[in-house]
């Protein structure tokens, strides 16, 4: 099979598309991967150069600096991208198209087209604000973009039923959908022998979503450490108090050291549509205290601590750190749960689902019913 897959260079929907262009190259499939956004940054360039020299003619990726759907000169998103994909299509001849940007779902292709919805704006602002968003003709874009995009989808997928359901709220699906569960694979992590009597945190300071400043209002037991973007655009902010101290962006393996001495991942967002950083840290061994908000109920279940305010984290953050053995007990379960999300799974429910597209394999409402099997 041959997959074109889109992604972005900014978040973890790149961790996404690495982890499942990895997986389908091991399968056996061919993939051809485009980045838009901004350009990769040398980590990024360096995974490229490894899969390429590893799987040869099955891997082709190429690098847009078109920009992203959110972004404030959207109106280009798709108009400035769908020639290039084009051309790549036509050299690359895919039998499906992954895409992880809304717009692409209205590309006129004789393939399926399949969408997976990471996160939007309308569920992102209904969750982080009271009011509505100002009109202005970023949104009217934006929202014109996304909905082109679903309207010429055949199907629609998130990594949880969250998500879908906000997505459906929002915007107009008529394509069939489902969800798969994001995955992830690490190496083993240390015993927790030896680890700091510290919290993690990760997020983009300037995303009111990820929830940090809930952060500052802590009496901490323990240092609290965050690592993320601090500006972008526009936006910029940064947290620095005597408990709580910003490590600004670090490289994928500066992060997993950083889960991996630590104790505790502190899962502040107000709006998660799964939370690849929360799972990272858990495999690293980390207990997980997230906040109780829908998505992280149905990704962890009883295997995380919830807190609904500062003083119920704080009581949290003391009730564990005073307790060694809950400490270990909360580290054991937080990790028995993020194993069961892996990229493994990940690809071959993806897998399952092209199949079912290109009509070698079960229905779409077959993997449907097997995929919400599997998350109960």
């Amino acid at each position: 099979m041959r997959v074109l897959l889109t992604t972005d260079t900014i978040g973890g929907v790149w961790t996404f598309t690495r982890e499942l262009t990895e997986g389908l190259l091991n399968d056996g499939q061919a993939v051809a991967l485009v980045s838009f956004g901004r350009a990769p940054s040398a980590e990024q360039d360096s995974w490229v150069d490894g899969t390429a020299c590893t799987h040869g003619g099955s891997f082709h990726y190429e690098a847009s600096l078109v920009p992203l759907e959110w972004m404030q000169d959207n109106e280009q998103a798709f108009d400035a991208a769908a020639p290039a994909l084009l051309a790549l299509m036509r050299r690359f001849k895919p039998d499906v198209i992954h895409s992880n940007q809304f717009c692409f779902g209205r590309l006129p292709a004789s393939v399926p087209k399949l969408i997976t919805a990471h996160s939007d704006v309308l569920s992102w602002a209904s969750a982080c604000r009271s009011d509505e968003l100002e009109a202005s003709p970023w949104l009217d874009s934006y929202i014109s973009l996304v909905q082109t995009g679903l309207d010429g989808a055949d199907v629609v997928v998130a990594p949880t039923a969250q998500m879908l359901a906000g997505l459906t709220q929002h915007f107009s699906v008529r394509c069939p959908s489902c969800f798969v569960p994001n995955g992830r694979t690490l190496s083993h992590a240390n015993g927790t022998q030896g680890r700091l009597q510290q919290a993690v945190s990760v997020g983009r300071f300037w995303d009111e979503a990820k929830g940090l400043t809930t952060l500052l209002e802590l009496n901490s037991p323990v240092p609290i450490l965050i690592a993320g973007e601090e500006k972008f655009e526009a936006a910029s902010a940064g947290i620095m108090t005597s408990q709580v101290r910003s490590l600004g962006l670090l490289s994928e393996d500066a992060l997993l050291e950083l889960f991996r001495q630590s104790s505790v991942y502190i899962a502040s967002s107000i709006y998660e549509p799964f939370g690849l950083a929360p799972l990272e840290a858990a495999l690293c061994g980390c207990a997980v205290l997230a906040r109780d908000i829908p998505s992280f109920r149905e990704v962890w279940g009883d295997a995380a601590l919830y807190f609904c305010t500062a003083g119920e984290l704080e009581q949290q953050l003391q009730a564990l750190f005073a307790a060694p053995a809950s400490l270990a007990a909360a580290q054991d379960a937080a990790k028995h749960r993020a194993e069961a999300f892996t990229a493994a799974r990940m690809t071959a429910s993806y897998l399952a689902v092209y199949e079912g597209l290109i009509g070698c394999g079960t229905s779409l409402t077959n993997v449907s019913e097997e995929l919400a099997s599997h998350a109960a």
